[in-house]
């Protein structure tokens, strides 16, 4: 089998664009490909689907014990020819000063996967090898099996930066990737565009895959990429759900202004039994039968005044919410349960009015990154006192005179960084700004399915 991790030394050194070139290479070889991102994150993940045609699956050390990290990765790992990781941020990044924790570098020595380092090699020549070196040495224990250089575009550079790095770090150098203005991906306050509304990039990344299959050298990289024998997994979530949710229904909302969700959260659900039933806020007008309604994050405002015109769904989901239906909502779903949402241009838009409150987008981010929360009262996915671990990532506000039900706290290197309160409960329905991964404990999904169940 054989697996590696795109390490890179910084955010913006090409992991993304050199992750999904590779997938569409190794596709078109026939290899069956298993993609990964270290990290919560959704947009990345969605573009490495929609590219390898393989769900992509988060592998986050923070959310998730170690067991259940580990089942995610070893059980895939062991179907496909070649999995790929994309690393976060730079190699050694992570939560806090500690190089190992929440970092590519830790969660490829966690995995015992070798790293690809990319590194930028626009305007450097020895000085390329410096930059390895320093990595090397960081951690003679990680295993960097390789060297890939991103923005060079002739071979005699290429020649001059691989015989230094290989001359100094003894590491190979598998190949090149030029500088390709086509397949650039534009971003937007969250990051990169998401996969769902850019259908006209589904052709450029054969392109990408021709310059990946031209310029680098994909039988050496799989050489240096053997993982070592798979050990035994269990599957201990799933058997804790097997059979709670027979018989439920669960409406998920999905389209282009809500499609924010880890694969292995609807996995887990599927596993306890119950059904799910997409249904698209934005164009559907009538709301799937059902005992839960999910709805994840996405972008609510780009599209606010088109949910704010689908006044049926509006109604519906109202109703559900009177009659007791169990609603988890998150980030962008909290914005679309409120009363109203103003976009960035200022345009306020009539909302669901689930809860009384509105949401605002502001210019700058108003939360960013990993937390914790406890829960001071009974609330739909957890019991008062309970802990759970999620994370944060939006420009917009939301005002309301609710009573907040979690205690939130950032904190790093044992340092509390912050503290404030958030998330609403209103009968049966829970929404907050915390984006969950629900494979941390099996608790969660199972008090849901139990209010489903009961319907309050």
């Amino acid at each position: 089998m054989n697996a590696f991790l795109i390490g890179g030394t910084s955010s913006g050194s090409g992991k993304t664009t050199l992750t999904l070139g590779l997938l569409r290479a190794f596709c078109r070889r026939g290899a069956s490909v298993q993609p990964f991102k270290v990290g919560p994150d959704y947009i990345d993940t969605a573009w490495h689907s929609r590219v390898s045609g393989t769900i992509s699956r988060n592998l986050d050390e923070f959310m998730l014990p170690k067991e259940t990290l580990f089942n995610t990765f070893y059980q895939r790992v062991s179907q496909v020819d070649v999995a790929i990781i994309e690393g976060v941020m730079g190699l050694y990044d992570g939560y806090g000063t500690d190089p190992h924790y929440c970092s590519s570098a830790g969660m490829a020595r966690q995995l015992s996967c070798p790293v690809i380092l990319v590194i930028d090699g626009k305007a450097v020549s020895t000085s390329a090898a410096a930059t390895v070196l320093g990595f090397q040495q960081f951690d003679p224990t990680l295993n960097i099996a390789g060297v890939i250089l991103n923005q060079v575009n002739s071979d005699s550079h290429f020649e001059l930066l691989k015989e230094a790095i290989e001359r100094y770090t003894h590491i190979p150098v598998i190949g090149r990737l030029p500088k390709i203005k086509e397949i650039e991906l534009p971003s937007r306050h969250l990051g990169l565009v998401t996969a769902h509304e850019q259908a006209a990039y589904d052709e450029t990344w054969d392109q990408l895959a021709d310059q990946i299959e031209q310029h680098i050298d994909l039988d050496l990289l799989l050489q240096v990429s053997v993982l070592p024998p798979v050990p035994k997994v269990s599957d201990t979530l799933s058997v804790a759900l097997e059979g709670q949710g027979k018989g439920l229904t669960l409406a998920l909302a999905y389209d282009e202004a809500f499609n924010f969700y880890y694969q292995d959260n609807l996995d887990l659900l599927e596993a306890s039994g119950l059904r799910i039933v997409r249904f698209s806020p934005l164009q559907d007008r009538v709301l799937p039968d059902a005992d839960l309604i999910y709805i994840g994050g996405g972008f609510p405002e780009l599209y606010a005044e088109q949910l704010s015109a689908n006044q049926p769904m509006l109604d519906a989901l109202k109703q559900a919410h009177e009659q007791g239906v169990a609603i988890y909502a998150e980030c962008g779903g909290l914005m679309y349960l409120g009363e109203s949402l103003t976009d960035q241009s200022g345009q306020q838009y009539r909302m669901s009015g689930i809860f009384q409150g509105h949401s605002s987008m502001t210019k700058s981010l108003k939360r960013f990154g990993y937390c914790q929360v406890s829960a001071d009262q009974d609330v739909l996915i957890a019991g008062k006192g309970d802990v759970i671990r999620g994370h944060e990532f939006h420009y917009s506000e939301f005002t309301t005179a609710l009573e907040p039900v979690f205690t939130c706290t950032k904190e790093r290197d044992g340092v509390i960084l912050q503290r404030w309160q958030g998330g609403y409960q209103v009968g049966n329905t829970l929404a907050s700004y915390l984006h969950v991964h629900f494979g941390q404990n099996p608790a969660l999904l199972l008090n849901w399915l139990q209010r489903g169940q009961n319907r309050g």
